[in-house]
């Protein structure tokens, strides 16, 4: 089976929803987006390192990361954490700082599948249809792929 991230843009609508499995369960998958030092290893794409500045996944809590690449050029993300319930489901805020009039609604949910394997779900709600499409339109479906190859990649060692 496939675990290529499966992404939808609906025509007209100011959201992406997207999927990916992995062949592990969902409780690894929610502990490397909940674990500060596993997701600096996997988040975003390839040939970009990060730094995390804050990283607190629990209900009222925040984030904060910057990733470089080899042209020393920074790009800050945060949000804020509004629910989490373990290995099940996270509710964010997120927020590139370059663009700091585009706060996006994300939820992610985690979900075991047989034979050990999970899936994961997300929904990312953008303030207008405008700001959907300029995030895709700066590569954000290819840094998402990559972020999670990454990820399965980083599960995989671990195994």
């Amino acid at each position: 089976m496939s675990n290529a991230l499966k992404v939808t843009n609906p025509e007209g609508l100011p959201y992406t929803e997207y999927e990916r499995e992995f062949d592990v369960p969902a409780s690894a998958v929610f502990r490397a987006h909940i674990d500060p030092e596993l997701y600096r290893q996997w988040i975003g794409p390839r040939g970009l390192t990060t730094r995390i500045e804050e990283h607190d996944y629990r209900a009222g809590g925040s984030f904060r990361f910057i990733q470089q690449g080899n042209d020393h050029v920074e790009y800050a993300f945060r949000g804020s954490v509004h629910t989490v319930r373990e290995n099940e489901f996270i509710l964010n805020t997120f927020e590139y700082e370059g663009w700091p009039e585009v706060v996006t609604l994300e939820y992610t949910r985690f979900e075991d599948l047989p034979g050990g394997r999970s899936r994961l779900t997300g929904r990312s709600v953008y303030p207008t249809l405008d700001a959907r499409e300029r995030y895709l339109a700066d590569g954000m479906e290819q840094g998402m792929t990559e972020g999670y190859d990454r990820l399965d990649e980083l599960l995989a060692a671990d195994r």
